[in-house]
């Protein structure tokens, strides 16, 4: 398994609300007054690993994933990059 950040001149777009967020996240975005932009930095919001494949494998990367026990959301897609912006995106 290859681990490593997205090559450059790309971006993750993230769709937040694309997944359901753990009650103890909302719970510390409350009493932290923490800003959405700061929990999705700090935090993992309840996505404990992404798997980026080519948008004609992931039907099958889903369903090899359910197989195996894992709950799956598809949450975004990777872009071109624009210029020197952000790697990581949330909409």
């Amino acid at each position: 398994m290859r681990r490593e950040p997205l090559p450059g001149g790309l971006a993750a777009r993230i769709e937040r609300g694309a997944w359901p967020m753990p009650a103890l996240f909302t719970w510390l975005k409350q009493q932290g007054n923490v800003t959405d932009r700061e929990m999705f930095r700090v935090f993992n919001c309840g996505i404990g690993m992404v798997v980026i494949v080519s948008a004609a494998e992931a039907a099958a990367a889903e369903n090899l994933l359910a197989e195996a026990g894992e709950t799956v959301w598809r949450i975004g897609t990777v872009r071109r990059r624009n210029g020197n912006g952000p790697q990581t995106v949330i909409v």
